[in-house]
């Protein structure tokens, strides 16, 4: 596995030079370095083919497995000594792959170009700068989320000025705000954006089409104002309700509202490049994180009979005289059990589905879901709006993530056996008439709107439940003790990088008072 040890202040100066990315995108690319100009769409494709969005094996065996879906139970895990403990080195990779040759750094790079051009040639590069921001963004916000405070404004000075700045820690919160600001100037910059053919061949993510750009950018700003709405609920309220009472000026990433709608050409994904392979096999195996976490199938999706847990898990079962006999039904295992019960009685129970995602080398980077959209609306309409509106958006969403789960069983290009969805009735009645169906009682409800969210959620998206699971306090879970000193539950937030301390002394000493697992980030007040 890769170990990358950069300073987020040294912006690498091949980025001035980059050809672009590998294999598929080489050969759109045709040459980005024969101007400056190519240089803008060659930053921004390189943006976009992020391999901390992709479900790649070292971000998630590295990172996600061993960090956020063991805090929220997404994924099931070894107790150890240290299993709340993250791992250091892992930690600064991921927060070096952010700056040194992440999107922040690349940005600056197109930043730095962008300055350069002529004024008859920036037109046609804007398109390129107001998205880049919306993938800057929505990642930073995942570094705030992990972290807290980061360094932002003067992080990646290098290409800006010509001389590397040891950048200050920004606020958290101040950072958000500015976020959730500059999401919706640039949703009324594309309100009137058109595309371009340059635009159309190196956006890797929604090929040119502006209106899912817009919605991406609605989505993602919908998100980070429903994240901070127990913290500045009069705020959130505002601007969350302004959009959901305008749908023209901003739309979203909800699928049309439609339970039967296409993610393939709905949803925010990035797809994996044509000459991918690979799958999350190995990465599940070594944590081993492949079995079906207790908290999520025994008790939320079989009290309800939930039509996902065959495309989410399999029965598994024993083989005996080389002859197979699977289990004659879905049972997670008991989170509390040791390691010698995992190592001797996992045949017992259900394991992560092979076709959806155990092996499925089809399997997109999920940057935004209908369902996330509508479970964000139906929290909003339920403490802001009318309950029959709430349920409504509620149960398009369980809907909407049914019909996903289905889509990424069916894309799966391994030769798998897959399944075929329910009719429209048994979802019906799972919506309706189950243990996750809306109550009338808002309190109940909200519990049902968080834990459902976290299930669409799953570990593919484990940062995003991490967060929300702080936010809300659901689901509520039982978490097994850790057995070393100061380690004994899931920290509040990743502490900072031994490394990134040791490069940034100085303005470390700022946000040390802060730097301990137990702080919380400013919108966790629960």
């Amino acid at each position: 596995m890769k170990k990358i040890f950069l300073s987020i202040i040294t912006l690498i100066t091949a980025c001035t030079t980059m050809v672009g990315c590998k294999s598929q995108l080489e050969e759109k690319f045709q040459n980005p370095d024969a101007s400056t100009q190519a240089n803008i769409p060659a930053f921004f494709a390189k943006m976009l083919n992020n391999d901390r969005v992709r479900p790649s094996y070292y971000h998630y065996r590295t990172f996600i497995l061993s960090n956020q879906a063991v805090y929220t139970q997404t994924a099931s895990f070894t107790p150890s000594l240290s299993m709340y403990q993250p791992g250091d080195n892992y930690s600064y990779t991921y927060w070096s792959d952010f700056y040194s040759t992440g999107v922040l750094g690349l940005n600056r790079s197109m930043n730095k170009a962008y300055s350069e051009l002529s004024e008859t040639e920036k037109p046609n590069m804007e398109i390129f700068m107001q998205t880049a921001k919306i993938l800057m963004y929505d990642e930073a916000s995942k570094m705030i989320d992990n972290f807290g405070d980061i360094p932002f404004s003067e992080a990646g000075s290098l290409p800006a000025i010509g001389e590397i700045v040891k950048p200050k820690f920004d606020e958290q919160k101040d950072l958000y705000y500015q976020f959730i600001d500059e999401l919706k100037k640039i949703n009324d910059y594309l309100a009137t954006a058109q595309t371009n053919a340059d635009f159309s061949k190196y956006d890797i993510l929604n090929s040119g089409n502006i209106n899912k750009w817009r919605k991406y950018t609605n989505s993602l700003r919908l998100r980070l104002l429903m994240r901070i709405s127990f913290v500045d609920e009069a705020k959130a309220r505002t601007e969350v309700l302004e959009m959901l009472n305008n749908p023209a000026q901003y739309p979203l990433t909800d699928g049309g509202n439609v339970a039967n709608y296409n993610p393939a050409t709905e949803d925010i994904l990035l797809q994996p490049l044509t000459n991918y392979t690979g799958s999350l096999r190995q990465a599940l195996i070594e944590g081993p994180n492949q079995y079906a976490p207790d908290h999520m199938l025994n008790k939320v999706m079989l009290p309800s009979n939930d039509p996902r847990i065959p495309v989410l898990f399999d029965k598994f079962g024993r083989t005996t005289n080389n002859v197979f006999y699977p289990n004659k039904e879905y049972k997670a295992m008991p989170i509390t059990f040791t390691s010698e019960e995992i190592n001797t009685k996992y045949q017992d129970y259900a394991v992560l589905d092979s076709a959806t995602i155990f092996d499925n080398n089809a399997l997109p980077g999920i940057v935004f879901s209908a369902s996330e959209t509508n479970f964000n609306k139906a929290e909003a309409l339920l403490r802001w709006g009318a309950s029959s509106a709430a349920k409504e958006a509620y149960n398009t969403a369980v809907k909407q993530s049914v019909s996903f789960y289905y889509y990424l069983n069916n894309s799966n290009k391994s030769g798998l056996k897959t399944e075929l969805k329910p009719a429209d009735d048994i979802i019906n009645t799972f919506t309706n008439s189950s243990t996750i169906s809306f109550t009338n009682n808002q309190t109940k409800d909200l519990e049902l709107i968080w834990t459902q969210k976290w299930l669409h959620y799953g570990f593919l998206q484990a940062q995003q439940a991490w967060a929300e699971l702080r936010r809300t306090g659901y689901p509520v879970l039982t978490h097994p003790e850790g057995g070393l000193a100061n380690y004994a539950t899931p920290p509040t937030r990743l502490m900072y990088p031994s490394e990134e301390i040791a490069n940034n002394q100085a303005n470390y000493e700022a946000v040390k008072g802060k730097d301990k697992r137990d702080t919380k980030i400013f919108w966790d007040v629960n």
